[in-house]
């Protein structure tokens, strides 16, 4: 262990790192992270989008047999889970699991009407995405993710190191800093496997229902829930 984390000075240890290398302070987030939380308190909950492909070669590179949770809702494309295969065979020692929601599919359907998706999205990515996900922290003390400041304007306050209400724990963006165009940048400079669906205008990868491709001047998240005030699936939100 090094610095105690707690919520009085995870603030201070964030504003620490330097983001003056080629990783703009990703890279030595996560030394500190690993350093930090010892490996059954630390997780990094991944979309296995974009971002989420520079972040498992970094954290491969600190790590290389870090817990890694998928959170499986059983609607994701089939490139998503192509590429999950993609990245285990590149990364044999990475330790990933698919997570999966209490209901399936036909019991959510029974429970609470077909396509919830559409009725009540927030209500689905409580069940599917956000209660697996606090299953999977209630014995974490912290957890990575691959926000990133210029993703949307809710995000752009977002901190190396946050205080996350909703799980209670610390939540550790490492690539805040980092552009869109940057993280392309590194991914073919890796020659890293990626979704086949970011070459079809969709930057934002999330379940298939709620999934829909941008037009050249869209933001990075206008094809999540389309057509909706919806732009967040509740992880991220208190």
């Amino acid at each position: 262990m090094t610095n105690t984390v707690t919520y009085e000075n995870w603030n201070q240890i964030s504003e620490s790192f330097s983001t003056n290398d080629e990783t703009k302070g990703a890279r030595a987030v996560l030394e500190w992270a690993y350093r930090q939380y010892s490996e059954d308190k630390i997780v990094y909950a991944s979309s296995f989008g974009a971002e989420a492909i520079v972040l498992i070669d970094l954290i491969y590179q600190v790590k290389p047999d870090a817990h890694i949770v998928f959170l499986d809702t059983d609607l994701h494309f089939l490139e998503t889970y192509e590429v999950i295969e993609k990245i285990e065979k590149r990364f044999p020692s990475l330790k990933i699991e698919k997570k999966k929601p209490a209901l399936t599919l036909d019991e959510q359907a029974a429970q609470y009407g077909s396509a919830l998706w559409k009725r009540e999205p927030n209500q689905c990515c409580q069940i599917r995405k956000v209660i697996p996900l606090r299953e999977t922290l209630i014995s974490k003390d912290a957890w990575i993710s691959g926000l990133r400041r210029d993703q949307s304007p809710t995000r752009k306050d977002t901190l190396f190191l946050n205080k996350d209400e909703k799980f209670k724990n610390i939540k550790i963006c490492p690539l805040i800093h980092w552009t869109w165009d940057e993280v392309w940048q590194y991914i073919r400079s890796r020659d890293l496997p990626y979704n086949e669906l970011h070459d079809r205008n969709y930057p934002s990868i999330g379940c298939f229902p709620c999934t829909q491709a941008v037009g050249s001047d869209g933001d990075s998240r206008a094809g999540r829930w389309s057509g909706s005030s919806k732009t967040e699936c509740g992880l991220h939100t208190s």
